[in-house]
């Protein structure tokens, strides 16, 4: 059952290679980071996202299916006109 949950998680994120995200990521000890940037690619365990350079030190960063499905981690996806669509891929 969790094989599923997580190739479908796949799937949606893959339908949005290449559009900016937001991501909602549990920091630890109670702190919510919040990053923004562009999917940049899905392997078969992680996705990959290019943040935006003026707002982060690192360049990439790399979050599995498996944090999503768990809620540590939502996505926001970004219409192509600029509009956040609210739009959080859960499990």
């Amino acid at each position: 059952m969790a094989n599923n949950a997580l190739l479908e998680i796949k799937r949606s994120l893959e339908a949005h290679v290449g559009q900016k995200i937001t991501l909602r990521a549990n920091g630890g000890r109670r702190k919510t980071v919040e990053r923004t940037g562009v999917l940049e690619e899905t392997y078969p365990s992680v996705f990959i996202v290019k943040l935006d350079q003026e707002q982060q030190s690192c360049k990439r960063v790399s979050y599995s299916y498996a944090d999503v499905l768990t809620e540590s981690v939502e996505i926001t996806v970004f219409e192509e006109d600029g509009q956040m669509r609210i739009m959080y891929i859960k499990a």
